[in-house]
């Protein structure tokens, strides 16, 4: 549970282990393509990317809502889960910019009763927060409800 304990630990995990997974995919996509060998690796590291891609992804909106990252900052966020490996960079900028804290804002009681007041989604993010199984399970919902739709949409084209 010491991963989820502050936004920064939390993006910071996540981030790097979407990029780890890409580079699963990448040497899985070189031996099927690349030398024409096995599938295996892009059978394997495809799910788990698709998968920890879509994690990044929740993980991000709900730092950038208890962070109150711009809409630019969010999307950027977003973006940097597409090109591989952009996530550690993202990371980075986002710590050197004072963007991850090492504590919930939305976590304690208090931000509830503060004089800026939680709007839209602060509330249900900052009542996740506040009972951290809710919001793991909560969030493993999202992640695999996510995942679930992808596969009916089917394989990236490509």
């Amino acid at each position: 549970m010491r991963v989820i304990s502050s936004p920064n630990r939390l993006f910071r995990a996540v981030a790097t282990a979407e990029a780890i997974t890409w580079a699963g995919l990448i040497g899985g996509m070189i031996l099927k393509y690349g030398t024409d060998t096995t599938e295996v690796g892009v059978q394997v590291f495809g799910p788990i990317h698709g998968a920890v891609f879509i994690a990044y992804c929740v993980t991000t909106v709900v730092v950038a809502i208890d962070q109150r990252w711009s809409t630019g900052r969010l999307l950027g966020g977003l973006a940097s889960a597409v090109p591989p490996f952009l996530t550690l960079w993202f990371e980075r900028y986002a710590g050197k910019h004072g963007l991850l804290a090492d504590s919930w804002r939305l976590r304690s009681a208090s931000a509830s009763a503060s004089a800026s007041a939680p709007t839209g989604l602060e509330r249900p993010v900052g009542w996740l927060l506040r009972n951290p199984a809710r919001g793991l399970v909560t969030a493993l919902v999202a992640v695999v409800a996510l995942f679930g739709i992808a596969l009916v949409a089917g394989p990236p084209v490509g």
